[in-house]
């Protein structure tokens, strides 16, 4: 029986790329055959570790991150790690996050013996810009680079990423990409009855933004964009998906706009397919597993050349790409976009039907070769 540990500091119901993406993996492995352990912090929901049949739940103590109402990041947790990892010894340790408790793990795993690899899921040395904290993002960097190359392998989901963090001395990337649930977003799941709650009849253009409404994600590009293409489709709307630090302060200022909060599972899906054009103007993303869940839901969007959209939009015919990172070049591109309706419902269907390509299955596969790759090969 192949045995993996995995370390990480979100995981389900929290609703982020992070857990997601674990999830997907988690449940990959298990049907595989693998035994999975998982160690994470306690949220304020946990009541007892989730048990069911060869996949077991740790939970270790933590505190709220100052950012992140919702999350909390691990203590280190060196002794228990090491007790339990000495006793009955996993095959593999997946360090998901960079957080104290990652670090403990890694150094634990590092004493026994234990092959680790390491994902980098979150460029947290970039968002110390967007918090009045930028002289920090050398010290971040510099603590990201040691942990790192402590692993085995770094996974990363594109290949301009490997590339930029080998750049930075990171040691040994592979690229591990992402998929999307298309049994779950597919246009298929389009609710006229939503959209009628949104005051939009189905020739009305609804926009939509998926994420953490916070500075990091260049929100306020996103309404930027919004007023410009309402000056040229009266009746246009715009519908926001999430929660953060700026949703009080925006919805205050927009009273016009839509804010549906946190959605999950069948009503996520709900909303993405409702809507018509999706605007992702984040800067910060090491993937954005929000654009391929929009393009497998059937929305044309817009986002800069980066991440994800850089991997799957083809301006024009998939997406939108915006190439100049700039707030004009995104919403003039919006803008533009919106002067013929059914073009942009014609990318949305060119994007659903290429999304529906990117299946979990052959990435959990790689991820499984990953683990078992000859100890000298990582």
């Amino acid at each position: 029986m192949r045995h993996i540990a995995f370390v990480t500091e979100t995981y389900a119901p929290e609703v982020n790329g992070v857990a997601m993406t674990l999830g997907k993996l988690v449940d990959g492995l298990l049907q595989r055959g693998w035994t999975v352990d998982l160690f994470r912090p306690r949220q304020r929901h946990d009541e007892q570790p989730r048990l069911n049949g060869h996949y077991t739940e740790h939970l270790c103590a933590g505190m709220q991150l100052p950012m992140y109402r919702d999350l909390r990041f691990g203590f280190p947790a060196g002794g228990t790690l090491h007790r339990i990892w000495q006793a009955n010894p996993p095959d593999a340790v997946y360090v998901a996050t960079e957080g104290p408790l990652g670090w403990s793990a890694t150094r634990v795993a590092e004493r026994l013996g234990i092959r680790t690899l390491s994902g980098f899921h979150t460029n947290f040395h970039t968002y110390s810009r967007h918090y009045r904290l930028s002289l920090l993002e050398p010290l971040i960097l510099a603590y990201l680079r040691r942990l790192h190359r402590r692993s085995g392998c770094t996974l990363v989901p594109t290949g301009t990423l490997a590339a930029q963090l080998r750049a930075l001395d990171f040691g040994r990337v592979e690229v591990l990409p992402r998929g999307v649930d298309s049994r779950l977003f597919h246009p298929g799941q389009r609710n006229p009855a939503l959209r009628r709650q949104w005051r939009a009849g189905e020739a009305d253009l609804v926009c939509l933004y998926v994420g953490r409404i916070a500075a990091e994600k260049n929100i306020h590009t996103v309404v930027a964009a919004f007023r410009a293409i309402e000056k040229r489709v009266p009746g246009a709307r715009l519908v926001l998906v999430g929660d953060g630090p700026l949703r009080a302060s925006l919805a205050r200022d927009n009273p016009d706009i839509l804010f549906c909060g946190t959605q999950r599972g069948v009503e996520l899906a709900r909303h993405y397919a409702s809507a018509d054009l999706f605007l992702f103007p984040s800067r910060s993303e090491t993937f954005g597993n929000v654009v391929t869940e929009a393009m497998a839901s059937g929305l044309a969007v817009t986002a800069y050349n980066l991440a994800a959209a850089a991997e799957h939009l083809r301006d024009a015919n998939t997406g939108i790409l915006v190439t100049a990172e700039d707030e004009t070049a995104f919403v003039a591109a919006a803008e533009a976009a919106c002067d013929d309706i059914g073009r942009v419902r014609r990318i949305g269907a060119n994007a659903a039907a290429h999304a529906h390509t990117l299946s979990w299955d052959g990435i959990v596969e790689r991820f499984e070769r990953l683990l078992e790759a000859p100890r000298e090969a990582l």
